[in-house]
């Protein structure tokens, strides 16, 4: 069993997350990512990693509730224990002295982000850092990136905080104001990470991004997390989680996030049942942060 350390909530709907996890904390490196159970009976949720502390052993995620899995998760509270916690799973982060290096953070994201900009200041990149939110309200971790980045570009979509737009906005006027961008980092949604790689693709800059879709294993078994990647089929999970944005066949990999859609609504729906939920908010809105 692993304890909780710490499980607060951030901004509405996004918490922070840390366990106990001395196996974990010792190995894992930006980018990667751990599979836990909030309970015995409970489906296996992957999430990024954000931080880790490798004297204390403990490794810090940041999780958006966005269906009955993650909300149980969310309830769990400091002292409460996990009866799975797997990791580190995936890949490394794929980071190199290149010159400047822009990285772009959106929702969990901005949480998920924040291990590989030090990763990049530590191989002696330059870092800029463009955070994106719906509304000033749910930014967090600013502070964080500003003590890290050489500079910290806000950005929200109604204009609350910071510039008004999109991280790919600012992005796409770096690129034509003819300022250095010799790679890209991009963690968040898929419509997020898609039209930055569409910006990187026509500048033929290179993009990594993060791909989370459904994972469950977390070996390559069972198939949930397929996508495509230069014409290859890859699993997200063994493969990934990081990915060259230029070669995602972003269509099918959005194809691919519906094909659950259905088992997620009446999860959802059954977990209102019971009394967990408030309102049925949460199942009318389910999947409209990837779109």
């Amino acid at each position: 069993m692993y304890r909780i350390v710490e499980r607060r909530q951030l901004v509405p709907d996004t918490h922070l997350l840390v366990v106990e996890a001395p196996h974990v904390a010792r190995k894992v490196q930006a980018g990667q990512f751990i599979i836990l159970r909030p309970h015995d009976e409970g489906e296996r949720i992957p999430l990024s990693v954000a931080d880790w502390d490798r004297d204390a052993g403990t490794v810090t995620s940041v999780f958006l509730e966005a269906g009955a899995s993650t909300m149980q998760l969310a309830k769990l509270q400091p002292g409460d224990t996990l009866p799975t916690y797997m990791g580190p799973l995936g890949t490394v982060a794929e980071v190199e002295r290149v010159g400047t290096v822009v990285c772009c953070g959106g929702c969990y994201g901005i949480g998920a982000l924040l291990p590989i900009v030090r990763a990049h200041k530590e191989a002696g990149n330059e870092v800029i850092c463009i955070l994106e939110a719906h509304s000033s309200w749910l930014l967090y971790w600013v502070d964080r990136h500003r003590e890290v980045a050489d500079q910290v570009h806000v950005v929200t979509s109604d204009g609350s905080a910071g510039d008004k737009g999109l991280s790919f906005d600012i992005l796409q006027q770096r690129f034509d104001a003819g300022q250095p961008i010799d790679a890209i980092h991009a963690i968040g949604c898929t419509f997020m990470m898609e039209r930055n790689s569409l910006a990187a693709l026509a500048k033929q800059t290179p993009i990594r991004i993060t791909l989370n879709p459904v994972m469950v294993d977390g070996t390559g078994m069972c198939g949930g997390c397929r996508c495509v990647v230069n014409g290859e089929r890859k699993f997200a999970c063994v493969d990934g989680p990081e990915f060259d944005g230029r070669e995602v066949d972003w269509t099918a990999l959005v194809e691919r996030r519906k094909s659950y859609r259905a088992q997620e609504i009446a999860s959802l729906q059954q977990y209102e049942s019971r009394g967990f939920l408030g309102s049925s908010a949460a199942v009318e809105t389910l999947g409209e942060r990837d779109e």
